[in-house]
């Protein structure tokens, strides 16, 4: 084996052409992206806009300037915080253990991240905020977004407030930009009679990458939106050529992806690793494992993980409930599987995409994932608003459900951190 193995090394001539292809002039594919950079200001003008536009009294400055509603809302979550209002994670771990809690010794190294989606209307947070209070929950640590970026811009600085809900609280969040397979990039994909043809790949043929590049940049400098979902592999790489670049911006592969074997979470992390930067960082901050995953898939894909040094870098995000319509078979409950997990593969969140199949079930609108794509505007007109909101308070349910069940196996979870910790 060792003589089979040996063959695998890449030749420093095989590198050299790489670089060189890269490093081309005349390598119109790379010229294309750096002219996007370009015409954004070039990295550093890039990342000092992004920095002045996620700056919290700037963003709340807009909001009041703008007359948004959400500015109340956005004090009042403040001064929740600020007052002591939500459980602590010595409460929360007292709630579930009792006494045993002082006793009870927590590895901080292998906390799961809770993670929710999708955030679609920031009015949710506050509903969902209001409920954590009330019943000593704790809020996620980090939040996904599926949301048409274009839509939400003009929902009465929607976009502003989440991004600025999301430094009060304390959580990572990502958005979810328009430049994707179900904006008719694809002209010959329409709707469910169509649906096979998206088997080859989630869309975005032809220029329609660099047009991703270039929504990316204008999101990024315009709201400092760092984070944003990643479905196909040409975006990916243009992700990592931002980064290397000298651009702070990162990604989280979709599901959508279909990382589903060791062998797909070795290609992604390959590529990661040729790309990233001298300080080993890389804009790849996380990928969603496909559903059919199961946690011998996740432990080697770990040891990969760890060979190339992005244990703290490259989070593993993983479907713990899926909304009951329209994904998965049903029921689909990863609990069980993740507890057993977490205790010794590091860098994991439990993303929580339905309610518990018990519960969802039961709603007269069980959580579907099609209501993602739906406007807002059919939403509201047919009456789907109030159903939609319970759906994700369910889901809010079950990412609780999830740290309780972590804590009594003396395992510790990520929850906003300005809230609880």
């Amino acid at each position: 084996m060792s003589d089979l193995r040996q063959r695998l090394a890449i030749s420093e001539d095989q590198i050299q052409q790489i670089n060189h292809f890269l490093t081309d002039p005349h390598s119109e594919v790379i010229n294309d992206v750096l002219r996007i950079v370009e015409k954004h200001g070039g990295p550093e003008e890039i990342n000092r806009k992004a920095n002045a536009a996620r700056q919290l009294p700037n963003l709340m400055a807009r909001l009041q300037e703008s007359g948004s509603p959400y500015v109340a809302d956005l004090e009042w979550l403040t001064a929740q915080r600020d007052g002591g209002a939500f459980v602590t994670m010595d409460g929360f771990r007292r709630d579930v253990l009792g006494a045993a809690a002082a006793t009870t010794s927590f590895d901080e190294a292998y906390a799961v991240t809770l993670e929710i989606s999708a955030l679609q209307f920031f009015p949710w947070v506050i509903a969902q905020a209001k409920q954590a209070i009330e019943r000593r929950q704790v809020m996620p640590g980090r939040f996904i977004r599926v949301r048409t970026m274009a839509e939400q811009v003009a929902d009465h600085g929607d976009t502003l407030a989440v991004a600025a809900a999301m430094q009060i609280v304390g959580a990572s969040y990502v958005e979810t930009l328009d430049t994707k397979g179900t904006d008719g990039s694809n002209i010959h994909l329409g709707g469910p009679a169509t649906i096979t043809g998206y088997f080859g790949g989630v869309g975005q043929p032809n220029r329609h990458a660099l047009k991703w590049v270039d929504e990316f940049l204008g999101y990024y400098t315009e709201y400092g939106i760092r984070q944003v979902l990643n479905i196909n592999p040409g975006t990916v790489f243009l992700g990592y050529v931002l980064h290397k670049l000298g651009i702070d911006i990162e990604f989280k592969i979709s599901v959508f992806m279909g990382n589903d074997n060791p062998y797909s979470a070795l290609w992604t992390l390959l590529g990661a690793k040729l790309f990233a930067r001298e300080d080993g960082t890389t804009s790849l901050i996380g990928f969603n494992w496909s559903n059919s995953v199961n946690n011998e898939t996740i432990e080697k894909a770990a040891t990969v993980r760890h060979a190339l040094g992005f244990d703290d870098v490259v989070r593993f995000e993983h479907h713990i409930t899926e909304t009951y319509k329209s994904i998965v078979i049903q029921p689909y409950d990863r609990t069980d599987e993740l507890v057993l997990l977490a205790d010794h593969v590091g860098n994991i969140s439990a993303k929580h995409e339905g309610g518990k199949p018990g519960v969802d079930s039961t709603r007269e609108h069980p959580s579907d994932i099609l209501d993602y794509f739906m406007p807002k505007a059919d939403i509201e007109a047919n009456g789907l608003m109030p159903a939609m909101r319970q759906n994700y308070l369910d889901k809010h349910d079950a990412l609780n459900i999830t740290a309780v069940e972590l804590t009594k196996k003396g395992l510790t979870f990520i929850a906003a951190k300005n809230l609880h910790h």
